[in-house]
């Protein structure tokens, strides 16, 4: 009697590739070296008014052009590299922003300081659609916490660079800033380093072709999805228009308002970053767990009551709000980038760099923007102003549900 054939396996569903934390480490690690340099920038402000005699409008100029370089070139630099991945851009990018700082330890003029500050966006814009895909690749699945380490690096150095600042630059003077050259020096070997993981990593998948990640399909309908986007670009130009009216011209509101010291200032702003940098890390885990959508709502709505306030605060209450509000913003961008890399997906790269140029390009037209209207009105119309912005989140509403579940 013939026996009955087997039944058919059952099919086993591919497994996650674990996450590569050491490389995850590291590239936020790069993120820090590299972020800690551009926020020298902000942070050198009060004494470039003082030695170049510049007015707030040039000041605003100086992070306009910083941040225009570091964004106009990134939508280019994603589309390129979603075409043709360059491991070694990472490293490349870290070199020009080495060669941007020494220029700038060295100028003296308002055109040479425009010309570094150019320098160091470019190298920024070349780093960070590349290493935001790297951060994904090697996330294992979860894009929201892989988003957020990545993020807390580079703001954990925006929070370094005005408290360096403030110990080694404010008793100096402007060549000391050549002092720091060994930050970009060790992001070059740092990023060379996991260069070779990323190019390693791409001869496996090119290797393995049933190791690549499948083409996803977009979740919804073209036009939802430009509307979609729509909306983000209007969270992210409330989030960046309010951020930069207080790494650019917090310094000189506590100066004007409660007469503190230059030093003193640049501590307080280091408060306010050293929040957003520990506040990052929570947004993209939480985010995995129960979606984009309620991070962002929280991120961007949720700090309107506290800005409101702060225009009305007194010293300690002003540090207190600020220090709340870093904490609780600093969570959207990791939320918006991953919500939209699962929108537009199969273009890690041209999403990655379209949403860090605009952000990036709003940083620096909100810059110039508020530092034009600082001249005409005050640096203290500039807060009340702007503690109108986070309102903006209401848009939240009309953003679709798009997420697709992370691996816990």
């Amino acid at each position: 009697m013939k026996a009955d054939p087997a039944p058919p396996a059952p099919a086993v569903e591919p497994k996650a590739p674990a996450t590569a934390m050491a490389i995850l480490f590291a590239i936020s690690c790069g993120h820090l070296l590299n972020d800690t340099v551009q926020s020298l920038l902000p942070a050198l402000y009060p004494l470039l008014k003082a030695e170049l005699n510049l007015n707030f409008t040039q000041i605003g100029l100086i992070t306009l052009t910083f941040q225009l370089a570091a964004s106009l070139l990134q939508p280019f630099v994603g589309i390129y590299t979603d075409r043709y991945p360059q491991p070694f851009s990472l490293a490349a990018g870290m070199i020009l922003t080495l060669i941007g700082l020494i220029f700038f330890s060295l100028a003296g003029t308002f055109e040479l300081v425009l010309f570094s500050a150019a320098l160091i966006g470019v190298g920024s814009s070349i780093f960070h659609p590349e290493a935001s895909r790297v951060a994904r690749l090697a996330s294992g699945g979860r894009y929201g916490f892989a988003q957020s380490l990545f993020q807390v690096g580079g703001n954990t150095g925006s929070a370094l660079g005005p408290l360096l600042a403030a110990l080694v630059i404010a008793h100096g003077g402007q060549s000391r800033i050549a002092w720091f050259a060994v930050v970009p020096l060790l992001g070059i070997g740092l990023l060379t380093r996991v260069g070779r993981w990323y190019r390693n990593h791409l001869a496996e998948l090119n290797a393995n072709k049933a190791a690549r990640p499948p083409r996803i399909s977009a979740p919804v309908s073209r036009g939802r999805v430009i509307a979609a986007v729509a909306v983000l670009a209007a969270l992210i130009f409330s989030k960046f228009f309010y951020l930069v009216s207080l790494t650019s011209y917090y310094t000189f509101y506590l100066i004007d308002k409660f007469q503190v010291s230059r030093q003193n200032a640049q501590l307080h702003l280091f408060l306010f970053l050293a929040s957003v940098a520990a506040g990052t890390i929570i947004g993209g885990p939480v985010g995995d767990r129960i979606g984009r959508k309620h991070v962002i709502w929280v991120s961007i709505l949720g700090i309107a009551p506290f800005t409101l306030l702060l225009p009305y605060a007194n010293l300690f209450w002003c540090s207190v709000l600020t220090v709340v509000i870093g904490l609780v913003l600093s969570s959207a961008f990791s939320a918006i980038l991953v919500y939209a890399q699962e929108l537009i997906p199969n273009r890690i790269g041209l999403v990655s760099g379209i949403f860090f140029g605009f952000a990036f390009g709003m940083a620096g037209i909100g810059s110039a923007v508020l530092g034009r209207l600082a001249d005409h009105t005050s640096i203290s119309y500039v807060f009340h102003v702007c503690s109108f912005l986070p309102l903006i989140g209401l848009l939240t509403a009309f953003l679709p549900h798009v997420e697709r579940k992370s691996p816990a």
